[in-house]
């Protein structure tokens, strides 16, 4: 069978095709929703009047509920003012595209919340149950953690800023129970002439060790510092700019410098799971009468084996003849402070992911924003919380890609 050859004619040519880009898309207008705070005694809000204004000023929609900011010293006339619409129903809040909490979502948010809707919150995984992931999950619903977010340099701002402001607490705090009038043992927190320095231990040389110990150094005590981790230690050293007293966690050396403090903070944290107890009874039995431990860990259960969750309403309890504090969220007894770092971090994001043409586009974009999702579209994509609740988990790298 004979073959004929293929017919090539001068006429015809071949052309590159042209190279398709990723091209970002215009900007999408918000519809942001702000309620007010029931639980977990949360006095802070997400975002400020000044923030809501510059917002606005940007075509956005901010829909408040009446006296969300109350509990931050922040009116209603103060947000309608910046250009947000107040509303008396929570209900009609909750119908945001968009929904910014400062405290985790609750099973009372649970009928509220529509399908589909975007949540930035806190999402405090000592209290997180099964029952709201699932119910999160049937509603399609896409989830930030203010704890994971990520910034560009690869820090977590509100958590650094939240324990910031905690080791900033913690001086003004020890110093107020330490005064006769609290029953405390009547010592000043500081160095006067003559008399030697209060002595204060830090266990944990994290953001909250790191500031407290600044702090009480500016105060004119003596601090002395533990943490297992050397490269936190020597971190502490060189953002203080001198040197230090420090050690790693050895039991005997600990006990004996509890032995003889005034204040003793406990600033131990893990990355996911409780705190570890390094601190035992034993310890705060032998410490001083009238001498204060603030657990600040208390949230994932504390680093003191004699520490219990106590409220902003009743904040101490006396055991050993030792004060103990042990408050969750210290930064909601200093809420308006608070409500302005949040809200420096969150009203950029926002600005951000407007500019990226919605939030589908700025995950797609941004790598360090991929780390806050915990739920995207009603996928699980945390894989902390799907061990701890025996979930399904998906890759949001994966899930990302595939919609694309």
């Amino acid at each position: 069978m004979a073959t004929t050859k293929p017919y090539i004619s001068t006429s015809f040519s071949y052309e590159t095709l042209e190279e398709t880009l990723d091209v970002k898309p215009q900007g999408a207008k918000l519809d942001i929703g702000i309620p007010k705070e029931f639980a977990f005694q949360e006095n802070r809000i997400a975002l400020t009047p000044e923030a809501v204004g510059v917002l606005v000023s940007n075509g956005h929609h901010v829909m408040l509920e009446s006296n969300a900011g109350l509990a931050s010293h922040y009116k209603d006339n103060e947000y309608s003012e910046a250009g947000a619409k107040i509303v008396y129903d929570k209900a009609e809040v909750y119908k945001a595209q968009l929904l910014i909490k400062s405290a985790p979502v609750v099973e009372e948010d649970m009928g509220l919340l529509q399908m589909n809707q975007t949540i930035i919150s806190p999402i405090h995984h000592s209290a997180l149950k099964a029952c709201i992931i699932e119910k999160m999950m049937e509603k399609k619903i896409t989830a930030i953690s203010f704890e994971n977010l990520k910034d560009d340099s690869g820090t977590y701002p509100i958590v650094r800023s939240m324990s910031e402001i905690a080791g900033s607490a913690l001086m003004l705090i020890a110093g107020q129970y330490l005064s006769s009038f609290n029953k405390g043992k009547g010592v000043l927190l500081g160095s006067i002439s003559g008399i030697p320095p209060t002595k204060v231990v830090v266990v944990g040389a994290g953001i909250v060790g790191e500031t407290a110990t600044r702090n009480a150094l500016a105060l004119g005590a003596s601090v002395k510092v533990f943490d297992n981790n050397i490269y936190r230690l020597k971190q502490l050293q060189d953002n203080l700019g001198h040197r230090v007293w420090t050690s790693v966690l050895e039991p005997r050396i600990l006990a004996k410098q509890l032995k003889t403090c005034e204040v003793a903070i406990g600033a131990l944290s893990n990355e996911s799971g409780r705190a570890p107890i390094v601190v035992t009874e034993e310890m705060v039995a032998a410490m001083r009468p009238g001498s204060i431990i603030l657990d600040v860990a208390i949230d994932r259960g504390g680093c003191f084996e004699t520490s219990e969750l106590t409220s902003h309403e009743n904040p101490v309890f006396v055991k050993h003849d030792v004060i103990h504090y042990c408050v969750p969220n210290i930064p909601s007894g200093f809420a308006r402070t608070a409500s302005q770092a949040i809200s420096n971090v969150l009203m950029p994001l926002m600005l951000d992911i407007s500019d990226n043409g919605g939030l589908d586009e700025m995950i797609w974009h941004n790598i360090n924003l991929r780390e806050g999702i915990y739920l995207f579209k009603g996928a699980l994509t945390d894989f902390y919380i799907s061990q701890k609740f025996d979930l399904k988990y998906t890759d949001l790298n994966l899930l990302i890609a595939s919609r694309r």
